[in-house]
């Protein structure tokens, strides 16, 4: 079954023209509460591929014994940007919560591009579907294990707590709401987390606020999000209150979210719409005339409104 899906998977995501990214004309950034808004993109750019550049310049750092559990911390120049300390960036890669279709390479040289704008980032690995621990409950207690060890990182490297944000990509997007929500989860549930470090905003780069099938994000990753949980909706209703963001609004943080293939303007529309209704603030920023990976791939108008994005909250 894991094959099937790795192949299914794999078969959608490379070709991304056949799954919804496309060069049709470009949208404009929309706004919940706070009603601004920024145009996107309108050029076209072919369809880009799963980034596979892993540039130098990373510190390979455990923050747990698994094989998996791991980041590559990467520190601006202090010859550029000083001594800092300096804001940071969580990076989340995607890959359909599944081993084996993605890892912290893809989200690697959109981690470097942020770090030579003097912002460092902590590009973590986790454990998947696939692999021993993974699935519900362990990826998430990793990601918030990796984000928490932050605050380890702070005491060695100069790192600013005060501004902690969240960068995640395709199913990483949904880990970066997901970490903005996880204080909301009580004692005692499987997801609690004691002291969660605060972030002060979440950037989403199409990845679902909503774990429902059908209503949060399109069909790119079959039923993995399924498999992710432990069952449906229906089967595990606890597993999807602890661990659908949309089920702990509001999250209280900024929310930026760039809908391309994965999540459609429609879903991460009604995605915005339940969080403003619950007083949240949410960006959305239409990237629908691209595809999956342009947003995390240097040098393409994509992955420049991303790094726009990211410094404006962190160097306004």
């Amino acid at each position: 079954m894991r094959n099937l899906l790795k192949i299914t998977v794999l078969t959608c995501l490379l070709p991304l023209a056949a799954c919804g990214g496309g060069s049709s004309s470009g949208g404009t950034a929309s706004s919940g509460s706070s009603s601004s808004s920024s145009s996107s993109s309108s050029s076209s750019t072919p369809s880009a591929g799963i980034p596979t550049n892993d540039p130098p310049g990373a510190t390979k750092i455990a923050y747990g014994p698994n094989a998996k559990q791991f980041g590559d911390l990467r520190l601006p120049s202090a010859a550029t940007f000083g001594a800092g300390p300096y804001p940071i960036a969580v990076v989340v890669h995607g890959g359909c919560w599944t081993s084996g279709v993605g890892d912290k390479t893809s989200s690697a040289s959109l981690a470097d591009a942020l770090t030579k704008r003097g912002i460092a980032t902590w590009n973590i690995e986790y454990r998947a579907i696939g692999d021993s621990g993974g699935g519900y409950p362990g990826t998430f207690q990793d990601w918030s294990a990796a984000t928490n060890y932050v605050r380890t990182l702070a005491a060695t490297y100069p790192l600013d707590l005060n501004r902690v944000i969240i960068v995640g990509h395709s199913a990483g997007g949904h880990a970066a709401l997901w970490l903005a929500a996880r204080g909301k989860i009580a004692a005692g549930k499987d997801l609690y987390t004691a002291n969660p470090l605060p972030i002060i905003a979440t950037v989403d780069l199409d990845g679902p606020g909503e774990l429902r099938a059908g209503l949060g994000y399109s069909a790119i990753c079959g039923t993995a999000a399924d498999q992710l949980m432990g069952g449906t909706p229906d089967q595990v209703p606890d597993h999807f209150a602890q661990a659908s963001p949309s089920e702990l609004l509001p999250l209280g943080v900024p929310q930026y979210i760039v809908s391309a293939v994965f999540v459609p303007l429609a879903a991460a529309n009604r995605y915005r719409d339940m969080a403003t209704a619950k007083g949240d603030t949410v960006t959305i920023i239409d990237q629908s005339h691209s595809g999956h990976f342009e947003m995390v791939t240097p040098g393409t108008p994509e992955e420049a409104q991303v790094e726009t994005v990211v410094t404006g909250i962190l160097h306004p």
